[in-house]
């Protein structure tokens, strides 16, 4: 359940803490007060807000922070996915606003919002002020069946998606392959054209740096003689003067002299090394310098075939061996070509062959989804019937896809009617506001018990109804408080009367500013309140005597 949320510079709340409880934990206050901060705080936090609705300007940051207990296996798994501690069930989501960007984290670690939207959807359901609109568009009606449907249905969906990505893969592939016999003729004659440039080219791996290689050395030619004939003057290797001349005469004078003392036969030994590596440098610079010569042609032939490999890399790949690649691609991609029926056959037998199993998956999560139907269908009436709709019937109408797509072949629409004798008709076209806020209600119930998430959130789900309804209202939301936490924020006064814990959202001067302020309400408080509800600005003893006894007829008719 949700523990705690803290805010901290969202729009009017300077700073605030509110520690919830289980059951109905229910919200009221003036018009204005800053209830909707509240919800949009949560929003904020589980990564479906904007900061920038509610930040003041002259705040430095804003913070929002949610403490969840739960356990909830799915919940856990997900936290040991993406390798958070969890200790004892506490999650603490939070999320903060500075210099234009926003931070969340989970247990002290940063994750991306899409983690903590992924987490939010296990841990808390929230139904916004407008939420029951989006039951006028039968699109929605089939994810609230899949729902109910639950892990029955995940599996298949997730195959059935993948199923399709690959079915139209080879639908795209089959009819481009079926595409006009010239633009085939012109693709044959290019991929001959192109094979016969790679082929003809010859080319071999590491030929162009040897090329290159040879390019530059015989272009740097005259400066290359220039530094080794310098560097052999200088060593000796091409005369009977410099160094060699000068570490012979070094050596005769050592040797001259070495049977006088033991050390100075290790500096013979040591100048006779030197000796003999000089001349094995003379004669390596000596072959060197006589196979460098070339001649012009030679120069020229290196440097039109490196053009010939640089054009070929601009056009098929930036190193042979991708060239090489290239060119066994477009081999087969030829072979195919040249015996084109046999490969539409291919590809016809692989369309037709995943065409056959999508469908068959897609009649699978169909079957199911009609079972799932019928019970959905008969709780929803039995929970609209406790919302004060006495004579209603409610079905789920299913017509087949001319082709499956992503989730199955199914497009389903809501059916209601709430009179007797009036036929069942969409629910978009007959359900009035406050209609559709009950039938709502009546779905969060169902899924609620169907459903492992702990925390529901209603925001004004209260909307278009009074009296009679309302109290039934209360008493549905009661019933669900038994199993889940609510937190709900109302107008009307049977709601609030039933609440396990309520809280006053109201708006105080402070430092010449207004901000909001959330308390807990002590039991005469919540008389007072309820009265203030029912009564408006002027509270007589009449009133808080009928809000005292809507008080204790909520207790009374609590089932938890």
């Amino acid at each position: 359940m949700l523990v705690s949320l803290h805010v901290k510079n969202m729009a009017l709340i300077h700073e605030a803490e509110v520690d919830f409880g289980p059951g109905l934990n229910i919200m009221t206050g003036e018009t204005g007060a800053g209830k909707s901060i509240v919800i949009g705080s949560v929003n904020i936090a589980l990564g479906t807000g904007n900061f920038r609705d509610y930040v003041p300007e002259d705040a430095d940051y804003a913070l929002v922070e949610l403490l969840f207990s739960t356990r909830n296996p799915r919940v856990l798994k997900k936290m040991e996915e993406q390798e958070i501690a969890c200790p004892d069930g506490e999650i603490i989501i939070t999320r903060k606003y500075k210099s234009g960007r926003s931070v969340s984290k989970i247990n002290g670690e940063t994750v991306p919002v899409s983690v903590v939207r992924e987490l939010a959807g296990e841990l808390i359901d929230i139904h916004g002020q407008h939420e029951h609109q989006s039951l006028l568009y039968a699109k929605n009606h089939l994810a609230i069946l899949d729902g109910f449907a639950g892990e029955q249905l995940e599996e298949k969906i997730r195959r059935c998606r993948e199923l399709h990505r690959s079915y139209q893969k080879a639908k795209r592939d089959w009819k481009k392959a079926n595409e006009d016999e010239s633009a085939r003729a012109k693709e044959l004659d290019f991929l001959q054209f192109e094979i016969h440039e790679m082929e003809s080219a010859a080319l071999r791996p590491g030929e162009d740096e040897e090329l290159e290689g040879a390019y530059r050395r015989m272009t740097n030619s005259q400066r290359i003689m220039e530094a080794l004939s310098e560097a052999a003057a200088l060593t000796g290797a091409d005369s009977y003067s410099g160094a060699s001349e000068e570490i012979g005469r070094a050596a005769r004078a050592i040797g001259s002299v070495r049977a006088f003392d033991g050390p100075l036969a290790e500096l013979d030994r040591m100048l006779a090394d030197i000796e003999d590596l000089l001349g094995d440098f003379n004669r390596s610079l000596s072959d060197y310098m006589d196979e460098l010569s070339f001649d012009e042609q030679e120069l020229g032939s290196t440097q039109e075939r490196l053009d010939l490999i640089n054009h070929l890399k601009t056009k098929y790949g930036k190193t042979i061996e991708q060239i090489q690649k290239v060119e066994q691609e477009k081999r087969e991609r030829l072979e195919i070509l040249e015996n084109y029926e046999g490969y539409l056959e291919q590809l016809r037998i692989s369309y037709e062959k995943k065409k056959q199993e999508l469908w068959k998956l897609a009649d699978e999560i169909s079957k199911i989804r009609k079972s799932y139907a019928k019970q959905l269908s008969a709780r929803i009436t039995e929970a609209l019937v406790d919302l004060n709709f006495l004579e209603v019937r409610f079905a789920i109408d299913f017509k087949e896809l001319e082709e499956p797509v992503e989730n199955g072949k199914d497009e389903i629409c809501f059916l209601i009617s709430t009179n007797p004798g009036l036929p069942l008709r969409p629910l978009g076209s007959v359900a009035s506001g406050g209609e559709l806020s009950r039938i709502m209600l009546a779905i969060k119930a169902v899924m609620a018990d169907k459903d492992a998430v702990e925390t529901l959130i209603f925001d004004e789900i209260d909307t278009g109804i009074s009296g009679r309804t309302a109290q039934k209202v209360s008493e549905k939301m009661a019933v669900i408080a038994g199993n889940h936490q609510i937190i709900c924020i109302t107008h009307l006064a049977q709601i609030a009367a039933m609440a396990d814990q309520h809280y006053i959202i109201e708006k105080k001067p402070a430092n010449s500013k207004t901000v909001t302020n959330i308390g807990l309400l002590s039991e005469e408080e919540r008389i007072s309140e309820l009265a203030r509800i029912l009564g408006g600005a002027k509270i007589t003893d009449t009133v808080l005597e009928s809000a005292r006894e809507m008080k204790e007829l909520a207790k009374n008719a609590k089932k938890y």
